[in-house]
């Protein structure tokens, strides 16, 4: 029997910033206890929205560490442990189990990219070298290469590889993925636009960015639909989209970031290479933000 981690939101939590760009530990403290009190059913660290990127070796693990003791058991702490260098991967990997995180993130190898084959070679040989549940994460847009539905079966043959982040986008892709693959493989939406979509498809959640600004929402929109409520959940997911919209036009984590500073909730700037909004763009989100009755 495999390793179930969460069922309905998960934050791809943001790394709160200090004006000389080091990380702000007590703001981030503040963040997941705020998130956990507002029904978020679990909390990934150190991924995109995280900046992990732009993260030292050092910050990346005193992050997870921070995350796992903060959180104290109170819901699952999901590690970003991701890197286009299969080694790195798994001693990262190893890393986070040592500090006690429930299951990793893995994105697929970025720049250098690789083959199907490779793909097969890379997360297996990652998920040998742990016994942390794994949830692969697809984003062909930053990385420029896809998980084909044949891999993911593949994949979810063993045992640690437990679920998908699916950010494709392709929602015709994600349904033959669930075809093939059954309950092998739980999928998670990568996408807030499309966490019902991907809901009735048979997915179980979202690893979401809204959750940093609307953690209770996002709650509520897979709530609902797995409680049977799906044309409540549905309605949720439509009253929020343009906001959703908003929070992504321009380079995540930026919006996001700027929307959670219009709120009074400091979290800093990103780190350089990402640059801060024009002001015609906050003026933008601001308003998609009073629109759903976010404090400006």
């Amino acid at each position: 029997m495999k390793k179930h981690i969460f069922t309905g939101a998960g934050v791809a939590i943001v790394t709160p910033m200090f004006p000389d760009g080091s990380i702000n530990y007590d703001k981030l403290g503040e963040l997941i206890d705020w998130q956990i009190a507002n029904h978020t059913d679990a909390i990934v660290v150190c991924g995109t929205t995280g900046e992990s990127a732009c993260m030292t070796d050092q910050e990346h693990v005193d992050c997870i560490a921070f995350a796992v003791k903060r959180t104290a058991g109170r819901v699952p702490v999901i590690a970003g442990a991701g890197s286009n260098d299969t080694k790195y991967a798994e001693e990262l990997s190893k890393e986070a189990k040592n500090l006690g995180a429930d299951a990793l993130l893995h994105v697929t190898p970025y720049y250098n990219k690789t083959s199907q084959r490779g793909l097969i070679t890379h997360f297996t040989r990652i998920a040998d070298a742990t016994d942390l549940p794994i949830i692969l994460y697809n984003v062909p847009s930053r990385t420029g290469v896809n998980i084909k539905p044949e891999t993911y079966r593949i994949l979810s043959e063993h045992q640690n590889i437990v679920a998908a982040k699916e950010a494709s986008g392709n929602i015709s892709q994600v349904a033959q993925v669930k075809a093939v693959c059954g309950e092998a493989l739980e999928i998670y939406s990568g996408n807030d636009d499309q966490i019902v979509p991907i809901l009735s498809l048979g997915g179980k959640g979202v690893i979401s960015v809204l959750s940093n600004v609307m953690p209770k929402e996002t709650h509520d929109i897979c709530a609902l639909y797995l409680e049977g409520r799906t044309a409540e959940s549905a309605a949720l997911q439509l009253q929020l989209l343009d906001f959703i919209n908003h929070l992504f036009m321009d380079v995540n984590p930026i919006p996001v970031k700027e929307a959670m500073n219009l709120m009074g909730i400091d979290v800093g700037t990103c780190r350089s290479p990402l640059v801060k909004m024009e002001p015609s763009q906050i003026e933008k989100l601001a308003a998609s933000m009073k629109a759903v009755g976010l404090p400006v």
